[in-house]
């Protein structure tokens, strides 16, 4: 499973990226969630690329 952190601010996303933000359980810089991994969750893990740091185990 890939651990993700969220290394940059969501201020300035638009709601699109914060509703994934959201769905992927990161709420401030430097939370860590693991993230099953699926078609879905690396669509999403896409689209908020510049936020987060995915490191794969």
């Amino acid at each position: 499973m890939p651990k993700v952190t969220q290394i940059k601010s969501k201020n300035g996303s638009n709601q699109k990226q914060l509703d994934t933000l959201r769905s992927l359980g990161l709420r401030k810089i430097g939370h860590t969630v693991d993230v099953q991994d699926s078609p879905q969750a690396r669509g999403m893990l896409h689209r908020v690329r510049h936020l987060i740091k995915v490191q794969e185990d």
